[in-house]
């Protein structure tokens, strides 16, 4: 039976990730946290978790504009406006007009042979046209669930990873436990921030933003990693985002999670998109990229090649899965990895249903975004106040762990969905280069440095690869 009595609270589980990351204590004392759950309709701590990992980065900026300005401020966060933020993209408007679908017409669950349930991605292209050859089908749901009563769900789940594809079969919560994979993750803290190297300390000279003058380059696509930059932005980083022409992308993400940013195109299998990237390196202070394992590291961008390119950088890795574990080399998105680890389960337990229940957010996109931005903060003081080179971490599957672990609550669903229609005083009207955008207001209140977006949403590769 789930203990639905040993409910995490939201400064807690604030506190938490501020002493994983060894930092000062004393700036919880200027935390005011408002709200209670359930705010979305969840047997999980969506709320909680939107606000604090929310209130983690927030007071990651505070403590960096106290460190450059010999002054302290108060922070606040507030649980609705958290849990809004924790889904943005479903709120975004330009021109009045909601923004297209996510999801392509086949993405989605599915019953197998064997009677489970697999969930399939299929909304970039490249992976929808593979999967319709894999399973030899018409692009439509009915053909789709035909072909895969023909397979059972571990061994479409193996196929497709194989040819590079995304299905995952729906584990409970005690298959994943004794998975290779979910033993791996359940030795991984929310995050890791180490030293990868020496450096003489770079000071901060006063600036009104926390992150004022910092260089971010921002190699990352969907929503955890552009969420991460996005935050940053909002705390004064000029973010570069590096994307390349034959890569895909989602309007509506690309639309939400680029605000604040400059965007620019760079072929990375190209020796000269190589040697224009080292040359952003050289002049940048964060690097963050969310491909797979090893990936980026292959062009010659590890944190030990960063390192040499550029000493005292902080560089952050993002995954699906964690970097080690049979798994972490595995392609994965939000939606797959509630599916893989028991979360999908837990939920449909808990509202009575034997089909998959997704969360009402994609929690764990949006919790790893926010997570990594505190800590990339917290390594940047570091950096400021001790020296050294800095590599972060941390995974969606990560971010599941610390939700689960949060607790539970009995009566969740028992909660209206917030629709956009009740949330007018948490949106923002700003001009952007796909026209007037309607988007969520940053959640994290600092009073003395408030977070916004000095530059407008604009579309990829809209900029030169190179910083003015």
């Amino acid at each position: 039976m789930e203990d639905y009595s040993a409910l995490t609270s939201p400064m807690d589980a604030t506190a938490t990730l501020w002493h994983l990351a060894k930092a000062d204590a004393t700036l919880l004392k200027t935390l005011t946290l408002t709200g209670a759950e359930p705010v979305l309709p969840s047997s999980f701590l969506i709320g909680t978790a939107a606000q604090a990992s929310i209130a983690a980065a927030t007071l990651a900026a505070s403590q960096l504009w106290q460190l450059r300005n010999n002054r302290s401020q108060r922070a606040s966060v507030d649980m609705r406006h958290a849990a809004v933020e924790f889904r943005s993209e479903r709120y975004i408007e330009v021109d009045g007009k909601p923004a297209p679908d996510l999801w392509d017409a086949i993405a989605g669950n599915y019953q197998t042979r064997d009677r489970r349930w697999v969930r399939l991605h299929t909304n970039f292209p490249v992976h929808r046209d593979g999967m319709l050859e894999l399973l030899n089908c018409a692009h439509d749901r009915p053909s789709v669930q035909k072909a895969l009563l023909a397979w059972n769900a571990s061994d479409i789940e193996d196929a497709a990873n194989e040819r590079g594809l995304l299905a995952t079969m729906m584990r409970s919560r005690e298959e994943w436990r004794s998975h290779g994979q979910g033993e791996a993750v359940a030795t991984m803290a929310p995050f890791t921030i180490e030293k990868t190297g020496d450096a003489p300390p770079r000071s901060l000279t006063p600036s009104a933003r926390p992150l004022g003058n910092i260089r971010v380059l921002d190699l990352t696509r969907v929503i955890a990693g552009p969420v991460c930059g996005r935050t940053l932005a909002a705390h004064g980083a000029e973010v570069m985002r590096i994307t390349a022409q034959h890569l895909p992308s989602m309007a509506p993400l690309a639309i939400d999670n680029g605000r604040g940013k400059l965007s620019a195109f760079l072929d990375l299998r190209t020796p000269q998109g190589q040697g224009n990237l080292a040359k952003l390196v050289r002049q940048s202070d964060v690097f963050v990229q969310g491909y797979r394992p090893g990936t980026i590291a292959s062009r010659g961008f590890s944190p030990e090649d960063l390192v040499k390119l550029r000493p005292g950088i902080v560089t952050a890795s993002l995954s699906a899965y964690g970097n080690r574990g049979p798994w972490a080399h595995r392609r994965g998105f939000d939606s797959l990895v509630q599916m893989a680890t028991g979360i999908n389960a837990e939920e449909a337990d808990a509202a009575g249903t034997d089909a998959p229940k997704a969360l009402p957010c994609q929690a764990l996109d949006h919790a790893a975004g926010f997570i990594l931005s505190f800590a990339i903060m917290i390594a940047l003081h570091r950096r400021a106040t001790i020296g050294g080179s800095w590599h972060v971490t941390t995974s969606l599957a990560q971010a599941g762990r610390w939700i689960e672990n949060l607790g539970r609550l009995e009566d969740g669903f028992n909660c209206a969905d917030i629709d956009r229609s009740d949330i007018a005083d948490l949106l923002q009207i700003t001009p952007s280069g796909f026209g007037r955008l309607t988007a969520v207001k940053p959640s994290g209140i600092l009073e003395k440095s408030p977070a916004f977006w000095n530059k407008p949403s604009m579309p990829l590769g809209s900029n030169p690869p190179r910083w003015t």
